[in-house]
């Protein structure tokens, strides 16, 4: 009976070991286990009865003190783990920088609950209030770009520059992407793992792809083996039903800051591009043309375009993006 229960218990351990084994960079869905490269405090917050936190980086200049500050807004697909090569390069020429993760997203809570650019960007105010900062340059990546234009729409007096890189949001997708449901996209997202993650990422975001890369795969492929991935996966589908249904893009030309886009060239971003036939997909996300026609919408706005950049050019030509960039302050 002893050896029967002795082999049982052998055979668990053995099962048990030899799954984690196979998963060894399951992550949290909130990223406790991911390292970001300066110190991450957190902004509490009351919505809808629940209590949450949203994570950011206050990181101060490292030299030349300039009184300034740039805010960071991330991507859909990221965090402020990505942001590191630019707060180093704002930082020594003197800027404050300060790197939240939106509600939904990064080390921030995973609430089911409205999702909202305007509440996005009251929380991003409230979080500058508390912080003391009176007036700052919005620098928004992808989905950062469209929160980054919310928010210059709604505290103008308060936005310095307005900075969008790679923006999406540039077309209204409803006029050519199908309608799917916030519990339709959640099917959807529940289907990812590690090696789709990477197949989007480098069919989508890159020209060409580098190793340095996977970092940003075994962090965004790395929560799909997590207990909690189904949480992660809703909130993922209602952050896209809030781009699908709340577009930016016919309130540019009521922008009133001095505005600047850096445009990858490259990029063929559209959101719910799957839901596109190859042929309807070659008609849209074409940034070497939208980025000329969103400046045009905008008063007195510059654009600076980088050539054989995709997605992210502050990842996939980081000395061009920054020099630009500083330029631009």
């Amino acid at each position: 009976m002893l050896k029967k229960t002795y082999l049982i218990a052998v055979i668990l351990f053995s099962v048990i070991t030899t799954s984690f084994a196979q998963q060894p960079d399951t992550l949290s869905i909130t990223l406790e286990n991911v390292k970001y490269a300066y110190p991450v405090k957190y902004f509490p917050i009351n919505v809808e009865g629940q209590d949450l936190r949203m994570a950011y980086m206050d990181v101060a200049p490292t030299q030349m003190a300039n009184g300034r500050t740039v805010v960071l807004f991330h991507g859909k697909n990221f965090g402020g783990y990505y942001w590191t090569n630019v707060i180093k390069a704002l930082t020594t020429r003197g800027f404050r920088v300060v790197v939240p993760d939106q509600i939904g997203f990064g080390k921030s809570s995973k609430p089911f609950i409205h999702y909202s650019f305007h509440q996005m960007a009251a929380w991003n105010k409230a979080l500058l209030d508390v912080l003391g900062i009176q007036k700052a340059n919005i620098l928004g990546h992808s989905m950062g770009g469209m929160l980054a234009t919310r928010f210059a729409l709604m505290y103008p007096a308060q936005t310095e520059k307005l900075l969008l890189e790679n923006p999406i949001g540039l077309e209204d997708y409803r006029n050519f992407i199908p309608y799917v449901s916030t519990d339709e996209q959640y099917k959807t997202e529940l289907k990812a793992t590690a090696e789709s993650v990477k197949k989007y990422y480098q069919s989508s975001y890159f020209t060409i792809w580098k190793p340095e890369y996977d970092e940003l795969v075994r962090i965004a492929g790395g929560v799909t083996n997590s207990a909690d991935f189904p949480r992660w996966a809703k909130v993922a589908a209602m952050t896209f039903t809030m781009i699908y249904e709340q577009p930016v893009v016919h309130e540019f030309v009521n922008i009133r800051v001095p505005t600047v886009l850096f445009i990858g060239k490259d990029d063929k971003t559209i959101v719910g591009k799957g839901l596109l036939s190859a042929d309807q997909q070659a008609l849209y996300g074409q940034y070497r043309l939208l980025g000329k026609q969103t400046a045009a919408k905008i008063i007195g706005s510059k654009l600076i375009e980088f050539d054989g950049c995709g997605h992210i050019p502050h990842i996939e030509v980081p000395t061009e993006f920054n020099v630009a960039l500083l330029g631009s302050l």
